[in-house]
């Protein structure tokens, strides 16, 4: 009898070429593409950004939802595109427009494996949580830890979307079981979110100081160039599990990379529980602003 079991790596190959697949769809809209296109040419002026964005009225109200939330907080209520600019910078408006419509253009219906509004609240919260740390810890960019953060799990979005029957093998491991989300991924997919997360983010020309951090958020440990990010990210994404506020049931008895117990200098996870305190009100204060990203 022929063993049709398959081997790692061709489970991993198998992953791959579905997630090929996924970027030639191009699920992207074009009007995102051309908004990438015209921040990054730096002779774009707002008026021809405004003419841009006005053609997606759905876009328009996410990005000044993203402009008038805690993170930035304005004491003067954003509601032009032109003071969006101003206020978010055209660096960090591309990539939260490019973030915003990837994880439109990669929303699933929500069922019982996976509610679309917690994952939208768990990755809001993380982005929000990253943002805040860097910023606290002096880092520069700070725009950057948000998407890091937002895009975190994208690779989830990816399994949950275009290979539902495997999400749906690594939940029934998970609770059957009792393996982690890693080990059951590996099991089904040959290979873990983030990998496949940062994979996508690759052929969609993310710079690496996002694609890297996306793909070490469990492990910052490996990551070569943004282990610092890489490690914040971890931080917040352990942070919504801590204080339970926009947690995913995924992610349960998630534990921190050990540079970052030793980047924020926690001698244990219960270190990082009170540091977690700290951004409590953060936590609430961001919630009422991701009805609005729906």
């Amino acid at each position: 009898m022929l063993n049709t079991e398959l081997t790692l790596q061709q489970k991993r190959e198998r992953t791959l070429k579905i997630v090929n697949n996924v970027f030639n769809l191009n699920v992207i809209p074009k009007v995102v593409f051309e908004l990438i296109k015209a921040l990054d040419n730096p002779r774009t002026n707002a008026m021809e950004l405004n003419k841009l964005v006005s053609h997606d009225q759905a876009l328009i109200t996410k990005i000044l939802t993203v402009a008038n939330s805690p993170m930035y907080g304005l004491q003067r209520k954003v509601t032009t595109i032109d003071f969006a600019i101003l206020v978010i910078g055209f660096k960090e408006l591309k990539n939260i427009v490019a973030a915003i419509s990837i994880s439109d253009a990669l929303r699933n219906k929500t069922d019982r494996y996976l509610s679309q509004k917690d994952f939208l609240l768990h990755s809001y919260l993380v982005g929000s949580a990253a943002k805040k740390i860097s910023k606290d810890i002096g880092m520069q960019n700070s725009g950057e830890a948000f998407i890091c953060g937002f895009l975190h799990d994208i690779g989830l979005s990816i399994i949950h979307r275009y290979m539902h029957s495997n999400f749906v093998k690594i939940v029934e491991l998970m609770q059957n079981e009792k393996l982690s989300l890693r080990e059951a991924e590996l099991e089904v997919n040959g290979i873990t979110h983030e990998e496949i997360g940062a994979t996508l983010l690759e052929k969609w020309n993310f710079p690496n100081e996002i694609v890297e951090p996306v793909r070490y958020h469990h492990t910052p440990s490996q990551s070569q160039s943004s282990p610092t990010m890489s490690a914040i990210i971890n931080l917040a994404d352990f942070m919504t599990e801590a204080l339970k506020i926009g947690e995913l049931y995924l992610d349960k008895g998630l534990s921190l990379d050990e540079l970052t117990l030793s980047k924020f200098k926690f001698e244990k996870e219960l270190d990082a529980e009170k540091f977690s305190n700290n951004y409590k009100d953060l936590f609430w204060e961001q919630m009422e602003f991701v009805r609005f990203l729906n």
